[in-house]
């Protein structure tokens, strides 16, 4: 298969995967416990306020019937409206994304820094003490959870160090201020990842550093650091672009618990405010944008393989 073609074909299987995705969630929010209509109108809201709320949100049709209402708004562009704030939710989204955005790829930059350049290191390094701490130090990144490592971070570096600020992102990305706001929620988001990169780009470069190809190229003479670089490291990013795309899929839509711990207004956040509100729409619109980033993140990953490695066809 062509490259064009797959992307035709992912594309397709994304459709196909945004329904079944929002159905799911759709119904998951439906047969949980709690009536919309009731925490929208409140503890002094009588049977017919909630009754009249149900007519006019929909909620007193069939589930079926107002999944396909739903839909139809989706593939019209139309996310609804929230159920709390009356807000348009693709207005919500746009407001609160670029904050999670931003959080992502700062902690993908975090981790492919110093995951990539511990698990070169650790495999040129093959059981020396540097591989031991390194191998150490990665199970502890994969084993600490973010709500405790963002604790601790706050705890010695914004309150008894004061060198950062310990939350929120109200400052651009591209000031001094917006980069201080960036670094503990990413360097809290980044460490499990960075945690896997090395462990993947270690794997890859011992099992790569003991090709045929590399023993040619140094019984030719070449030097060790174009080896390193050129034979080695091209060929060893194969599966650890994968794990790099994976990861940052997985950040765009696990900022959940960071963006409560930093109190960064991102989608991670409404999407804990609209879970206890129990704000259908802006609920779906969310779990929408994430799986939709996560596959759209996937795909590109399978073209930059093209690029790297021009011996993969897709035919």
């Amino acid at each position: 298969m062509k490259l064009a073609g797959l992307i035709v074909q992912r594309f397709m299987q994304l459709i196909l995967l945004l329904i079944g995705i929002s159905f799911i969630v759709f119904l998951s929010m439906h047969i949980a416990p709690g009536d919309p209509a009731s925490i929208i109108g409140g503890p002094t809201a009588s049977k017919a306020d909630i009754e009249a709320i149900q007519e006019n949100l929909g909620l007193n049709k069939p589930i079926l019937v107002q999944y396909w209402d739903y839909l139809k708004g989706v593939f019209s562009g139309d996310l609804g409206f929230s159920y709390q704030t009356k807000q348009s939710v693709t207005e919500a989204l746009t407001e609160r994304f670029p904050n999670t955005l931003n959080l992502a790829i700062a902690s993908i930059i975090v981790a492919v820094v110093i995951g990539v350049a511990a698990g070169i290191i650790s495999a040129l390094k093959h059981n020396s003490l540097f591989d031991a701490l390194s191998t150490m130090i990665a199970l502890g990144g994969i084993s600490i959870p973010n709500f405790w490592l963002g604790a601790v971070l706050i705890l010695i570096f914004a309150v008894n160090l004061q060198w950062l600020p310990v939350g929120g992102l109200t400052d651009p990305f591209w000031t001094i201020e917006g980069i201080k706001q960036l670094i503990l929620p990413a360097l809290t988001l980044g460490t499990g990842s960075a945690a896997m990169i090395a462990r993947m780009s270690r794997s890859a470069m011992l099992e790569v550093i003991r090709a045929d190809y590399v023993r040619t190229a140094r019984a030719k003479g070449v030097r060790e650091k174009s080896v390193i670089m050129l034979h080695c490291l091209r060929n060893a990013m194969i599966p650890v672009i994968t794990v790099i795309g994976l990861n940052f899929g997985f950040l765009l839509g696990g900022t959940i618990i960071t963006e409560q711990v930093f109190a960064i207004n991102g989608v991670g956040r409404l999407m804990i405010e609209s879970i206890a509100a129990r704000d259908f729409p802006m609920v779906q619109g969310a779990v929408l944008l994430v799986a939709t980033l996560f596959v759209l993140v996937n795909l590109i990953v399978d073209i930059v393989y093209a690029f790297i490695d021009p011996r993969i066809s897709y035919e």
